[in-house]
């Protein structure tokens, strides 16, 4: 393909982190773009409601807050592009991004790619979804009314996710491996107060079953060695996210799962390359830890685009 435009920041992944770089980088003057292979905002665009961002007393949809995040973003001149980045050239002080519709050098580039629900891996996971198997409560759980369903996992999404399955199912089952849940205090509060909910401790799914749809799902219970059959209508499951990391992986440093390593500044190891948002090693994966990630990482590349520029 043929070197496209010159850009000083190329930021991959156009959710809150990616939108958030631009915002900054753009209003410092440098010229900037977006890449996102899909719909901007990322996952938090299937979020119903968001109740714990600050400025916003009553809840508010994700999709509102990236549309917001966008237009601000554009409002500096930022451009948006809808390509699928295939590699990243990371040798040298200019860096090459390589999509599937063209070829571009950039000074500085900003991984921002997010990240996808990790799956339980167990028989009838990849025949049923989309056929009473799901990872997202607010993309399907309308679907699921007067219905029961269950949710797998015991941390906030989990339970934030289960709680809105509540609006429309007849009952929702929480299944944890643990005899506690690991959500914040007052979801866990939340959760014990609502009697459209029940919690099976201590146990993991092995099998789910059915006919054309789910059925039924196969329990095993780590304290006591049963297995136990659940009649059920869905499963929806939240066992954790997996780093959308494969273009970068073995050129930065990695931790043991495969999260992308940064100082405090967003930096990798390679100069001129950041990271930010979820694709990143940190404790908290939340809307505003994302656009903090992304304020200091175009921060960060225009003060190392600025230290450089008689070198470009």
């Amino acid at each position: 393909m043929e070197l496209n435009t010159q850009y000083d920041v190329a930021i991959v992944g156009g959710g809150p982190a990616g939108l958030s770089a631009a915002i900054y980088a753009a209003r410092g003057g440098l010229k900037t773009v977006i890449f996102e292979k899909a719909l901007v905002g990322g996952q938090i665009t299937v979020t119903a409601e968001v109740e714990n961002y600050p400025g916003f007393e009553e809840s508010v949809s994700g999709f509102d807050i990236v549309e917001k995040m966008q237009k601000q973003a554009e409002k500096f001149d930022a451009e948006i592009k809808i390509e699928e980045v295939k590699a990243i050239g990371l040798e040298g002080l200019c860096k090459i991004v390589e999509t599937n519709k063209a070829t571009y050098s950039v000074k500085s580039v900003i991984i921002a790619t997010g990240a996808h629900p990790r799956k339980l891996a167990v028989p009838g996971e990849e025949k049923y979804t989309g056929r009473g198997v799901s990872y997202c409560a607010t993309c399907d759980g309308a679907l699921f009314r007067d219905k029961v369903v269950a949710v797998v996992g015991g941390g906030d999404s989990a339970v934030e996710e289960a709680m809105f399955l509540t609006k429309f199912a007849s009952k929702v089952y929480i299944i944890h491996r643990r005899n506690q849940l690991r959500a914040v205090k007052i979801l866990q509060e939340r959760v014990f107060a609502n009697e459209k909910i029940k919690i099976i401790w201590d146990s993991v799914v092995q099998e789910i079953q059915g006919g054309d749809f789910v059925e039924n799902l196969l329990l095993y219970n780590k304290k006591t060695k049963e297995t136990s059959e659940l009649p059920l209508d869905g499963v929806f499951i939240f066992v954790g996210i997996i780093p959308n990391s494969e273009l970068v992986e073995s050129r930065v440093d990695f931790d043991e799962q495969n999260f992308i390593k940064t100082d405090e500044t967003m930096h990798t190891e390679i100069p001129g390359v950041y990271a930010a948002g979820d694709v990143t090693h940190k404790v908290l994966r939340q809307i505003i830890t994302a656009g903090s990630d992304g304020a200091t990482a175009a921060f960060s590349a225009e003060k190392w685009i600025e230290e450089n520029q008689d070198n470009f």
